[in-house]
């Protein structure tokens, strides 16, 4: 009776090893697959270990456990080690914060922190978008045809609609402030965002998020102003 129970014990923790192991591939973080694979290798450990021992299937388990528990170990001390400024940090927590600390230390490699003074044009309406800008202090105005449509400030992006795609500006963006901003060349970010598609995944949702924000604020000043006219 105890082998039967034993042989059934065996046989539904080699299933849920499996069932774990598809499960972990379907994050698209890396460190949730590792967590996934570690939690797959230890049911497979009590399958081969303790319910049915098979010393062959048992020690490829230990070596896939200690493995990923390794390279777990070595990513969470990577990420720990990253360092961000100041002015990074609210584009962290705002853009970034699908991404590991290092995926995010990286993108923000690819481009640099400078000051922009007012009267200066970010993007032109007709004209390709050269780079992507993320402002965090100063402000600016949006126009399109002549007529301003809205305004961006702290925390918003300027370029990400057709940054990506090479498409021309649908609007021209001029900074009303002195402004301090990170700034991307558009060719550098195509490259480096088809070369890694889990920052191109997370990025592309923030472009999007960005977006939609920044429609929910012409709306409202539409509407606070009366509706178009």
């Amino acid at each position: 009776m105890e082998g039967d129970t034993g042989s059934g014990l065996a046989w539904a923790m080699g299933h849920l090893q499996y069932l774990l192991l598809v499960a972990a591939m379907l994050p698209a973080r890396l460190v949730r697959v590792r967590i996934g694979v570690i939690a797959s290798a230890i049911a497979g450990i009590l399958a081969t270990g303790l319910f049915s021992f098979e010393p062959a299937l048992l020690f490829w388990n230990v070596a896939l456990l200690l493995v990923n528990l390794v390279l777990l170990l070595q990513f969470m001390r990577s990420n720990a080690a990253v360092r961000f400024t100041p002015d990074e940090e609210p584009m962290l927590k705002a853009l970034l914060n699908e991404l590991p600390r290092a995926r995010a230390r990286h993108f923000l490699d690819q481009g640099l922190w400078l000051t922009g003074k007012a009267g200066e044009t970010l993007i032109r309406q007709g004209e390709p978008v050269t780079h992507l800008f993320y402002i965090a202090e100063g402000e600016a105005e949006v126009t399109s045809g002549g007529k301003a449509v809205g305004r961006v400030g702290p925390g918003d992006l300027v370029g990400e609609v057709t940054v990506l795609s090479g498409d021309t500006a649908s609007a021209t963006v001029t900074l009303q402030t002195a402004a301090r901003m990170w700034c991307a060349p558009a060719q550098t970010l195509r490259l480096y965002l088809d070369a890694h598609h889990d920052v191109r995944h997370a990025v592309e949702m923030s472009f999007a998020t960005a977006l939609r924000h920044k429609l929910q604020e012409m709306n409202k000043a539409v509407a606070e102003a009366g509706g178009l006219r």
